[in-house]
């Protein structure tokens, strides 16, 4: 018998959690290494579009992650006059579903335990090395075939492996939280409503709560103001009087961020999630992405003995999508919140033809559309599970 392969992980997020699973369930041993004390998810909802379910299907979460979200059969942009800029459908083979954040990392802890991962909170990991080694801050090395950064925006394993490329902060930023949820309210449909450059997102979520988003500039102090200053809100959307009152004091406002990495990987260390291409949510497939590549790391080095050229074929053949969706996912901020307000009815006219052709249907829906490397993959007899 050859002896299992050893992955060391700094970061138990949505990321960490899912290499760890990935690998595990391909007979790897693995440690998560987590800096704060409780596992903890902070957000709201969370769009988990087909790439994004397949793998997590493949992962063993998908059902228990979304047991209680609503599937969504309709996704519209409208304008202060009420107009549909764009409209998506959704079937069922091109999903969308909408659960609590919280909900998806419950299962995905779950099953990191259920596979025998070995989660350490209060683990604080500050460097990593390629030949495979983390550091923590009480100097211990930790030393494996596989280390992965999973540690987020400000990643100290990516830095001090000089993987960084560049990390922007953009110009806006949103506040996300959960309301509770009415009878008569739309079920089945997302709606984003646009007025300048302010932007408010309504998402079912669950029978019990909806999911609302509010995105403005960085240079909008009562738009981000938090608790959310609901009567400025109201002042931009009259017509939503009945979301906007149910917004309580929970919430948080964050910047939009962009991470551009040299490379996600040296020798014998990887890096994923938000640590390799965190993205402002326009296009909701930041999570998604990272759940297809997480999984499809798995699965190059799966067909490899050689840690470091497996990581290397694994950016060459998936990075060119998520750069895609980095460039789209812009373009999309730019359009909805920097569009200046004198040409706001020129934006609605050029917006609404502009999502009705086909070429950039496909370019907005790559990701969404794309069958992720490894989503075939079954749960390996390790487990004793189904795939």
């Amino acid at each position: 018998m050859t002896t299992a392969r050893q992955a060391e992980i700094a970061g138990a997020g949505l990321g960490g959690l899912a290499v760890g699973i990935a690998l595990a369930q391909r007979g790897w041993r693995v440690r998560i290494h987590e800096r704060s004390a409780e596992l903890r998810m902070f957000g709201a909802g969370i769009w988990l579009w087909e790439n994004g379910l397949q793998s997590l299907a493949a992962l063993g979460v998908e059902q228990t992650a979304t047991r209680r979200a609503k599937r969504i059969e309709t996704l519209v942009a409208r304008d202060p006059e009420g107009k549909a800029l764009m409209h998506r459908t959704f079937g069922a083979a091109d999903r969308l579903l909408l659960p609590p954040r919280a909900d998806l990392y419950d299962a995905l802890i779950a099953r990191a335990r259920e596979l025998d991962v070995d989660i350490m909170p209060g683990s604080v990991i500050v460097g990593g090395h390629p030949r495979g080694e983390l550091e923590d801050e009480d100097g211990k090395v930790w030393k494996a075939d596989l280390v992965v950064a999973a540690d987020g925006v400000f990643s100290r394993v990516r830095e001090s492996m000089l993987l960084t490329q560049r990390v922007d902060y953009l110009d806006e930023g949103y506040t996300r939280m959960l309301i509770p949820n009415r009878p008569e309210d739309p079920s089945t449909e997302i709606t984003e409503y646009w007025n300048g450059s302010r932007r408010l997102l309504y998402d079912p979520c669950t029978d019990e709560v909806n999911y609302v988003c509010l995105c403005c500039n960085v240079d909008d102090e009562a738009g981000r103001r938090v608790p959310v200053d609901t009567d400025t809100w109201l002042e931009s959307f009259p017509q939503l009087e009945g979301i906007i009152e149910r917004i309580g004091e929970v919430g948080r406002w964050d910047r939009a961020m962009r991470v551009t990495c040299r490379a996600w990987s040296r020798g014998s260390a990887a890096v994923v999630g938000d640590a390799a291409h965190a993205q402002p949510p326009n296009l909701g497939q930041g999570a998604n992405l990272t759940f297809q590549n997480a999984l499809s790391l798995a699965t190059y080095l799966d067909a490899s003995d050689d840690v470091p050229t497996a990581l290397v074929n694994w950016e060459r053949g998936e990075r060119p999508l998520t750069d895609h969706v980095q460039r789209w996912t812009d373009l999309y901020g730019r359009a909805a919140s920097a569009w200046p307000q004198r040409f706001a009815s020129r934006r609605s006219q050029v917006l609404e033809l502009a999502t009705r052709v086909p070429w950039v249907d496909r370019q907005l829906n790559k990701a969404a559309r794309h069958n992720p490397v490894g989503a075939g993959h079954a749960a390996t007899a390790h487990t004793g599970e189904q795939g």
